[in-house]
């Protein structure tokens, strides 16, 4: 029979530590190359960080779905629209800019929204 006045082992000490999320990039010069390829492809290559992360399992497969579709969609606007109108370039920009954000939040802790 157990001392009921024993101290026991405290529940939060012996159970083992939860699997770690995975992480994207392993070191500060992985991830500055990382949010040069939206910038450096000039939008050609702007969902590629989501898809390598979403097959890492950094983040759901949804949110890689939505990049490729939306560079798919500006992509097609783009060589489709008749002319010199400055709104594709316009929308270009802002691809790359969300692009290269977004892949600078892949790690970040504190944002839940694909993960």
């Amino acid at each position: 029979m157990t001392d009921p006045y024993q101290p026991q082992p405290s529940p939060f000490i012996t159970t083992p530590l939860p699997a770690a999320r995975p992480r994207m990039f392993n070191s500060t010069v992985a991830k500055a190359i990382w949010i040069l390829v939206p910038i450096l492809t000039i939008s050609i290559g702007a969902a590629v960080p989501f898809v390598v992360a979403a097959v890492k399992g950094v983040v759901k497969p949804w949110l890689a779905i939505v990049y490729v579709a939306a560079e798919v969609l500006i992509l097609g606007i783009s060589t489709a629209a008749n002319g010199d109108s400055p709104f594709i370039g316009m929308l270009m920009i802002f691809l790359i800019v969300t692009s290269a954000t977004h892949t600078s939040l892949l790690d970040n802790d504190r944002v839940n929204i694909g993960k």
